[in-house]
C-alpha cells in the first residue's frame, strides 16, 4: 500500500508538470496575440508626412502666416532705435565696465535654441512616424521663440536701459562730456550707442529659455519623467537644456552686456512663453498622455471609430480586457477541475488494482 501511494504521488507530480507546461505554452500564444494587437495599434497610429503632412500644414496655414508676421515684426523692432534714456554723470559709476566680445555670439542663439530642438523632434519622428507630433512641436517652438523675441525687443526699445559697458560705448576715448543738465553727450559709434540702450531684458536669456525651455518640456513628456517611478536619470535629461540656458544667461553678465536683473527677467519671460505655447499643443507632462500632442489622440480616436463604426474605442478596449480576464479565469478553473478529476480517477484505478491483487 505504501509503494502504491508513493507511485501515485510521483505520477501526479509529473502529470501536474505536464499540465503546467501546456498552460505556459498557451500563455505564450496569448502573449503573441497581445503583441500582435499592440503592433496593429502602432500601425494604426502611424501618421507620416507623406500621408497626412500636406493636409495638416493646410489646416494650420493661418498659424504659419502668423509666424511669418511675427518674424517681420521682430525684425522691425530690432532695426528701429530704442528710447534714449537720460544718463547722468552720477549714473556712470555702474556703467564703466569694459566692452567685451560675446561669449555666445548672436548667430549661435537660433542654432541651439531652434535648430537643435528641431533635430531632436525629427529624431522622435523617425522612431514613431507621427507627423502630428513633429508639426506641432516645430510650430509650438517657433511660436515660443518668435513671441518671446517680439516681447523682448518691444520692451528693450521702450525701456532703453543702458548696458553695464555704456560708458565706453558713449566715450570710446575715455573723455566724458555732459550737457547743461548733466546728461551724456556721446561721441561714439551710432551702432554702439544704439545697442548700448538695449539692456533690459536680455534677448539671449529670453530666447535661450524659450527654445530650450520648450525642448525641456517636450523631453519631459516624451520620456515620461513624472511617471511616479522615481527615475532620477530622466530628471537629469530634462534639466540639461535648462542648465544650458542658465549658463548662456550667466555669460551675458560675465561679458558685461547685461545686468543680472536683465537676465533674470529675460529667463522668466522665455520660460513662461515656452510653457504657454507648449500647452497649446501638448498635455501637461504630468498627464498620462503627456507624451503626445492633443491632435494625435484625436486622430487616433477618429481612425479607430472609422475602423470600428458604432463602437466607442474606450468602452471597446475595456470590454476586451474584461472578457480576456474572464476567459483566463475560466481556463484556470477548467485546468484545476481536469487535474482533480484526473487525480481522482487515477487514485481509484490504482486502489482497485491493489484490491484485485490482494484477492489473488
Amino acid at each position: 500500500m505504501e509503494s502504491a501511494r508513493v507511485f501515485l504521488e510521483k505520477y501526479l507530480k509529473s502529470s501536474f508538470i505536464k499540465v503546467m507546461a501546456w498552460r505556459n505554452l498557451g500563455s505564450l500564444f496569448n502573449f503573441r496575440g497581445i503583441f500582435q494587437g499592440r503592433t496593429s495599434e502602432v500601425e494604426l497610429g502611424r501618421y507620416t508626412i507623406k500621408s497626412h503632412g500636406a493636409a495638416l500644414a493646410k489646416k494650420h496655414m493661418h498659424d504659419w502666416l502668423i509666424l511669418v508676421l511675427l518674424g517681420v515684426i521682430d525684425l522691425i523692432l530690432f532695426i528701429i532705435h530704442p528710447f534714449y534714456r537720460f544718463v547722468g554723470k552720477d549714473m556712470m559709476e555702474d556703467l564703466r565696465y569694459p566692452m567685451k566680445e560675446n561669449t555666445v555670439p548672436l548667430w549661435a542663439v537660433p542654432m541651439y535654441s531652434v535648430l537643435l530642438p528641431i533635430a531632436i523632434f525629427l529624431f522622435f519622428y523617425m522612431r514613431r512616424k507621427d507627423v502630428y507630433d513633429l508639426h506641432h512641436s516645430i510650430l509650438g517652438l517657433l511660436f515660443a521663440v518668435l513671441i518671446t523675441g517680439v516681447i523682448t525687443d518691444a520692451i528693450k526699445n521702450a525701456v532703453g536701459r543702458p548696458r553695464p559697458d555704456f560708458f565706453w560705448r558713449c566715450f570710446p576715448d575715455g573723455k566724458d562730456v555732459y550737457d547743461l543738465f548733466g546728461g551724456v553727450m556721446c561721441h561714439g559709434k551710432d551702432s554702439d550707442i544704439k545697442e548700448g540702450h538695449k539692456s533690459f531684458p536680455s534677448g539671449h536669456a529670453s530666447w535661450s529659455f524659450a527654445g530650450l525651455g520648450f525642448l525641456s518640456l517636450y523631453l519631459c513628456g516624451k520620456i515620461k519623467a513624472f511617471d511616479r517611478k522615481g527615475h532620477v536619470a530622466k530628471l537629469c535629461i530634462v534639466l540639461l537644456p535648462l542648465l544650458a540656458a542658465s549658463l548662456v544667461g550667466i555669460s551675458r553678465v560675465d561679458d558685461y552686456w547685461h545686468h543680472w536683473q536683465d537676465v533674470f527677467a529675460g529667463g522668466l519671460l522665455g520660460l513662461f512663453v515656452a510653457s504657454f505655447c507648449y500647452r497649446q499643443f501638448f498635455p501637461s507632462p504630468y498627464h498620462d498622455q503627456g507624451w503626445g500632442p492633443y491632435a494625435y489622440f484625436s486622430a487616433l480616436e477618429e481612425t479607430r471609430s472609422h475602423s470600428n463604426p458604432g463602437v466607442n474605442p474606450i468602452n471597446n478596449a475595456l470590454s476586451v480586457q474584461v472578457i480576456g480576464a474572464q476567459n483566463v479565469n475560466e481556463q484556470h478553473i477548467q485546468i484545476g477541475d481536469a487535474l482533480a478529476a484526473f487525480s481522482h480517477n487515477r487514485y481509484t484505478s490504482i486502489s482497485a488494482h491493489e484490491m484485485e491483487s490482494g484477492e489473488k
